[in-house]
């Protein structure tokens, strides 16, 4: 431990210059009286550090000093990627080792290299959340990327939203974890992956049973085509419907699960279903009789209104008296 912090200090004063105490010390996370026993320790070992005194001093090395003790741990290796994103990292319980590796880096690069490194540092900031949006709560995000990381079942329970409100269990083979617009999300699925928001993740537990992970399966292309079919349907034609409690139930059997608004005032509820064609989900509403009212688009309530009066006019007033 100590052997580390050695590194990280004398790392910190090549890349940095002259820093005082109480910088370090925070930097570190280590009290400043810790700081000047490191210092006597790196330079008990040869390292020419030195100490200047005054309002802007602090401890510098001797100019042209560079060290090659750069190598990284396994763990700082692996959080690599998360070098920009210091948040996401710090919720992966990865903020010491991003840190760790970042400074590794750097004193490992030629000194314009350093110096072009800093001005991007100092110039460039990545912000993934987008604005007037309150960051999720992931207290389980951890547990997943445990699972996640060592190839393990994850068993959950995860309050679902569609087609009605409740919490459920499942059984996840986790594939990726990705951070979207501030938001985390776990790709999992023994067959075909789906997603699941890691904040409506109410309980999590790792399991001993191994997961299982398709050959090949590449995170990166499976979430651009997840996005892109996410953003087709997102603007895709849709009918709305009131339907009674009775059209309700066997509703999926005819359009599959779909969004439902709570009931209103005469218990009916709004369903969201996507429109491929007019004729074709007028022909599906028809089979709920009276239990069934199109609220939207116009074109379709125009259809249901057409076809329910030619059907009316194959009866004469006569026979239905």
């Amino acid at each position: 431990m100590r052997a580390s912090r050695l590194l990280s200090l004398l790392l910190l004063l090549q890349n940095r210059g002259r820093t005082s105490a109480a910088q370090l010390a925070a930097e570190l996370g280590v009290s400043a009286r810790t700081v000047y026993r490191d210092v006597e320790a790196l330079a008990a070992a040869g390292v020419p550090v030195y100490a200047e005194h005054g309002p802007t001093g602090g401890y510098s090395l001797l100019d042209g000093y560079r060290t090659r003790l750069t190598g990284l741990t396994a763990d700082e290796a692996g959080s690599l990627f998360l070098t920009g994103l210091p948040r996401p990292a710090a919720e992966l319980g990865l903020g010491a080792q991003v840190a760790a590796a970042e400074l590794k880096l750097t004193a490992a690069l030629p000194t314009p290299y350093q110096e072009a490194a800093g001005r991007i540092r100092e110039r460039f900031h990545l912000d993934a959340p987008g604005w007037y949006r309150r960051r999720d709560d992931v207290p389980h995000l951890l547990t997943v990327a445990d699972a996640l990381w060592r190839d393990r079942v994850v068993e959950v329970r995860y309050r679902r939203w569609s087609p009605s409100p409740k919490v459920v269990s499942r059984r996840l083979h986790p594939l990726g974890l990705v951070l979207k617009a501030g938001v985390w999300y776990l790709v999992a699925g023994s067959g075909s992956p789906r997603t699941y928001r890691v904040s409506s993740i109410v309980e999590a537990t790792v399991l001993d049973d191994g997961a299982t992970r398709p050959p090949g399966f590449d995170l990166a292309g499976w979430w651009q085509r997840h996005v892109e079919e996410y953003e087709r349907a997102a603007t895709a034609p849709t009918a709305v419907v009131r339907v009674s409690p009775d059209a309700l139930r066997v509703l999926p059997e005819i359009f599959g699960d779909r969004p439902v608004t709570p009931p209103d005032g005469d218990g009916w509820h709004r369903v969201t279903i996507p429109l491929d064609n007019v004729a074709h989900m007028a022909a599906g509403l028809l089979r709920l009789g009276a239990e069934a009212q199109v609220v939207a688009p116009p074109e379709l309530v125009e259809h249901m209104v057409a076809t329910i009066e030619a059907m009316a006019r194959l009866y004469p007033r006569s026979a239905r008296d």
